[in-house]
């Protein structure tokens, strides 16, 4: 069973529900009545307050599987949004099992896309992420395809965090991000940002599109002389042009 708010596509042997705040009938409500079926999987379209996500928890804590959405900066910021909301971090670490991070980025278009030499800065912080070799970096000149924006089309960017017992931990102990992130990184979690890098060392999209979209902390912007990776045969190779990215003139939003 799903409650949704709108309903945006009909699905049969499901029953969907639409949320209608004004009359009444909110996510918390569908739950409520939702549980009383007891069915074996809940879609919850969107978490938008403690109700719901008390109620959506406690579901998933006597046996249902529940799948929702949750506004997040990223999987990490997650957790800590469902104690923003008033949430027992005891009952977050039990409820929670997996976090799906995602983002949306422009690619760049393929009818004006050509070699860009890479900034010396990002090509450094981009190797010490993906620890391998800088590959061929592309931008989109501009033409009448993509609107002159160099863009044209969007690709996801992913992170999974799965909740094991050393994040539980943490979780009831009050931890702070970076240690939760730390703890995924060793459970094996690929970053949207490390994602993101990887589709400009494919010449799929720009440094500037995965900064403007893609949370980074400092930290990880720090610049490192010792992570040169590949670079001085980039630089051997590609014609020294300087292109303009129109990033900050698109209205584009994920």
């Amino acid at each position: 069973m799903t409650i949704e708010d709108p309903v945006e596509y009909e699905f049969a042997g499901i029953n969907q529900m639409q949320v209608h705040e004004a009359g009444g009938f909110t996510f918390a409500d569908g739950l409520r009545g939702t549980l009383r079926q007891d069915p074996d999987v809940i879609l919850v379209g969107e978490i938008r307050d403690a109700e719901t996500a008390r109620i959506a928890m406690q579901a998933a804590l006597t046996g249902h599987l529940v799948l929702s959405s949750l506004h997040a900066v990223d999987a990490v910021s997650a957790l800590h949004r469902f104690v923003d909301m008033g949430m027992e971090p005891f009952l977050v670490a039990s409820a929670i099992n997996g976090i799906m991070g995602q983002r949306l980025l422009r690619r760049i278009c393929d009818s004006c896309k050509e070699p860009a030499t890479p900034n010396p800065a990002q090509a450094h912080m981009v190797g010490r992420v993906l620890k391998e070799r800088i590959g061929q970096w592309m931008v989109g000149a501009g033409c009448t395809q993509c609107n002159h924006t160099g863009y044209l089309g969007r690709i996801g960017v992913y992170e999974l965090l799965r909740v094991n017992d050393e994040i539980r931990n943490l979780i009831t102990e009050g931890a702070t991000h970076a240690a939760l992130h730390e703890a995924a990184a060793r459970d094996g979690m690929r970053t949207m940002q490390a994602e993101g890098f990887a589709l400009i060392n494919a010449g799929i999209t720009t440094f500037d599109e995965v900064q403007r979209t893609v949370y980074a902390s400092l930290d990880d912007m720090v610049f490192d002389e010792a992570a040169e990776v590949g670079l001085s045969e980039i630089e051997a190779s590609v014609p020294q042009r300087t292109h303009v990215n129109s990033t900050d003139q698109v209205g584009a939003t994920s």
